[in-house]
């Protein structure tokens, strides 16, 4: 039997009070939840039924992730100039860690998508879970105050900047090496992964590079691209020494 309006509503309400609870997201306004969770081709889909998207949420969250991070990097690197702390806070505050913060606690999964969006593969699509995080976001802004949502960006966006501590985030090594060896003739460089430890939110990654199949660096970091930067910074270091 098809439920009705109200039924469809409670049932939603449940839902999103679980996935609150669950994942420790200090929103108490489910209807501040709900919009942040509803794309725009879903609304386009319900006209006469829903009539807000995430979109102005996605624009409040936005603008404070941009001042929680930037705060936070001012504070901890007091010697830094403008320069450095711009390229640090672009590092954090970008689609892909958005993205990859969303799918953490399977945001996907609570869209409210259109089903053109459903079919295409919405649900997993980095742009559509980046907007959602930043409009999570900035529902709970709304829903506490600056303190709150503070301690919820830095919590979730903690991998992102340990990498700035680590010092390998604006630095491409990788780079740097390919072209060093290929100066000397060399041609094959290989990255592999000889381990990795703990749960997905707190991973540590050891990297190993190969030069012409010879280990030549290694490397340890939060993510495979810090890994394998700090392996590349290494293997650097070993053929300019030789």
């Amino acid at each position: 039997m098809k439920k009705n309006i109200a039924e469809e509503r409670q049932d939603r309400v449940k839902e999103l009070t679980r996935f609150a609870e669950e994942n420790k997201i200090p929103v108490k306004n489910m209807i501040l939840l709900n919009t942040a969770l509803t794309h725009t081709s879903y609304v386009n889909e319900h006209k006469n039924q829903v009539h807000h998207d995430n979109e102005r949420l996605e624009f409040l969250g936005d603008a404070v992730l941009d001042l929680v991070v930037g705060e936070y990097l001012f504070m901890r690197f007091p010697s830094w100039p403008e320069g450095d702390l711009t390229r640090a806070k672009a590092s954090v505050v970008c689609l892909q860690s958005c993205a990859e913060c969303a799918s953490r606690f399977h945001i996907g999964e609570h869209m409210r998508l259109g089903k053109g969006e459903e079919k295409s593969g919405g649900r997993t699509r980095e742009t559509i879970l980046g907007d959602a995080f930043e409009a999570v976001i900035g529902a709970i802004y709304l829903d506490n105050d600056y303190e709150v949502v503070s301690r919820f960006i830095l919590g979730h966006m903690k991998k992102f900047l340990d990498i700035v501590d680590e010092g390998t985030y604006d630095h491409d090594y990788k780079s740097d090496l390919q072209e060093l060896v290929q100066k000397d003739g060399c041609s094959h460089v290989e990255y592999k992964v000889a381990r990795s430890e703990g749960p997905d939110h707190d991973k540590t990654i050891w990297m190993d590079v190969y030069i012409n199949g010879k280990c030549m660096g290694h490397g340890t970091g939060k993510n495979k691209k810090s890994a394998a930067q700090k392996a590349a910074k290494e293997a650097m270091a070993t053929l300019q020494h030789k």
